[in-house]
């Protein structure tokens, strides 16, 4: 494992002398632009586990992506050796259908310190509520970047998360009531606290998420890559193209519906991934919103 290899992998070519925001951004945006969130691994009979050697061999030597725990992990482990102060957090995910953030910690999140500011990185989310930048930890401030405008509100030692779109266009009007479409125009996204928390305390998490039939991620194959102007997302066979400020105010949201011998080849196209085994997608409606 070592660092040039990772940032071959991510196509970052700037300096790393400075431990500084300005770094940590440039750094963060090809993480997001190079390794996708996937959880194709427990659609194509893999499975996924949370030691930082195999995660490093799956995203940086075989050119996959991963979910929060694996996408966090690896930044994390490449921000602490650049000399950033870092540390881990877990979340809470809202669940939109039934309007509560779920009992489970399942989303891992880093903190990192800069010069005495706390700034919360989160490459393992995907979709729209991917942030395109690192997040100041400060309560009911509006920081706007080009996927919406996100806020932290803080009550009683707890953290929330928000998020306020734009309004969408969709060109292909067979889509306009998908389940996959976010209605609300502000959206909770998901709770924490900043008590620290290492990888061992998602190892119950990760093995229930790939095997509960309860999880959203058994329920949908899902690959999100974010774009230099917005995002693509294959859940089950819709392939989504969002293009973030289309017009004032407006994302532009393409859907197309593939047919099986297409997925193999939108993977290599749009996602840069191959496959080794076979991947059986799958879409149960609800539960997921783009």
């Amino acid at each position: 494992m070592n660092l040039e290899e990772y940032f071959a992998r991510t196509g970052y070519k700037g300096s790393t002398e400075k431990q500084d925001l300005e770094t940590l951004t440039d750094i963060f945006q090809h993480h997001i632009r190079a390794v996708p969130f996937e959880n194709l691994s427990i659609h194509c009979g893999e499975k996924i586990t949370l030691e930082l050697e195999h995660v490093y061999n799956k995203i940086v030597r075989r050119k996959r992506g991963g979910w929060c725990m694996e996408n966090n992990q690896l930044l994390g482990w490449v921000l602490k050796g650049l000399g950033y102060d870092t540390s881990f957090l877990g979340a809470y995910v809202f669940n939109p259908q039934q309007n509560a953030y779920a009992t489970l910690m399942t989303h891992l999140v880093v903190k990192v310190v800069i010069d005495g500011k706390a700034y919360i990185v989160d490459g393992g989310f995907g979709v729209s509520y991917q942030m395109w930048q690192p997040m100041e930890l400060v309560s009911g401030k509006d920081q706007p970047q080009a996927p919406g405008v996100f806020r932290f509100t803080e009550k009683n030692g707890v953290w929330y998360l928000e998020k306020m779109r734009r309004k969408q266009y969709i060109p292909n009007q067979s889509f306009s009531n998908s389940d996959l479409l976010e209605k609300k125009e502000c959206r909770k996204v998901y709770m924490f606290s900043l008590e620290p928390r290492t990888v061992e305390d998602f190892r119950f998490q990760c093995t229930y998420l790939q095997t509960s039939p309860d999880s959203l991620f058994t329920k949908k194959s899902i690959c999100t890559l974010q774009t230099t102007e917005g995002f693509r997302a294959l859940i089950g066979w819709t392939l989504t193209e969002t293009t973030y400020n289309y017009k004032e105010n407006m994302d532009l949201v393409e859907f197309v519906t593939l047919e099986d011998e297409e997925v193999e080849k939108t993977l290599k196209d749009k996602f840069n991934i191959t496959l080794e085994r076979k991947l059986v997608p799958i879409n149960v409606k609800g539960s997921y919103t783009i």
